[in-house]
């Protein structure tokens, strides 16, 4: 099954390229830096393979490293409005991330001194191939190039000073994406697909897509009315019921911890926990 990953290459220049087993086959042009999200609109299989590199050689980087727009979808799955204690509201809660919140596959995330409620939530990112504007929720799905798993890391002490999530949700390194995106042709049956969130080997989220409030068409058809989706933009599509912050007692990443974030024939993404140096 295709995979494709965002990699730095043995002489330290970024590419893209396709996984198959131990084996990368790069995409870009050789000795020049090259990104998976300018390749997006494209039909990834035609493109030229230009290097080989076996698996070990290369530093995976998040899916899209340079995402221009990372859009999350709060409160997504009733499982997780009900235990916020919050009530479901007509419209899809929206935030956001920045790329350099985001690390890859087997990179730690980072827990700030500043935190002591650094929570997981294991999510689906949706990962834009072709961009619009008011995209119809029928024609969504022609808008995707592929989904890779996520944990939106989140820094709960700074999330609820106020009522906006940004201050909790954009640290540097707090978030995982990754390890690579298969295309969304080749996921047959998105809905049965479960988002599984695994602290230390322990099951703590479990849910399958189709449970979401809103589905994948309505929330790009949502986001795109607000702003205009590109190429290699994400939408993470929020996390189901389970979250450490919720649990009694609490359950909070620290460092030593592992946590995983497995969906179905997506995949899982792996990452240790370290604290901030």
């Amino acid at each position: 099954m295709s995979r494709y990953i965002s990699f730095v290459r043995p002489d330290g220049t970024s590419s893209f390229g396709r996984l198959e087993g131990g084996t990368v086959l790069d995409l870009g042009k050789p000795g020049t830096s090259a990104w998976l999200k300018d390749s997006l609109d494209r039909d990834l299989g035609a493109l030229v393979v230009t290097g080989e590199f076996a698996r070990d050689a290369v530093t995976l980087l998040p899916v899209v490293p340079n995402a221009g727009k990372i859009l999350c979808v709060g409160l997504n799955y009733a499982t997780h409005v009900a235990e916020t204690g919050r009530e479901q509201k007509e419209h899809p809660a929206i935030f956001t991330r920045w790329a350099d919140s985001l690390v890859a596959d087997g990179e730690p995330m980072v827990r700030p001194p500043e935190s002591e409620r650094f929570d997981y939530e294991g999510e689906l990112a949706v990962i834009i191939g072709k961009g619009g504007r008011r995209i119809a929720p029928e024609k969504a799905m022609e808008h995707v190039a592929g989904f890779a798993p996520f944990n939106d890391g989140s820094i709960r002490d700074w999330q609820r000073h106020n009522i906006q999530f940004t201050p909790g949700k954009t640290w540097p390194g707090t978030g995982g994406f990754g390890p690579a995106m298969i295309p969304a042709s080749l996921v047959a049956d998105l809905a049965s697909q479960r988002v599984q969130t695994r602290l230390n080997g322990e099951l703590v989220q479990d849910q399958p897509v189709s449970d979401m409030i809103w589905d994948i068409p309505t929330v790009i058809a949502y986001c795109s009315t607000f702003t205009e989706l590109h190429p290699g933009d994400v939408i993470a599509s929020g996390t189901p019921g389970g979250v450490g912050d919720k649990r009694k007692p609490p359950l909070y990443m620290k460092s030593g911890d592992i946590v995983e974030v497995s969906i179905g024939v997506i995949g899982t993404l792996t990452n240790p926990i370290t604290d901030e140096e």
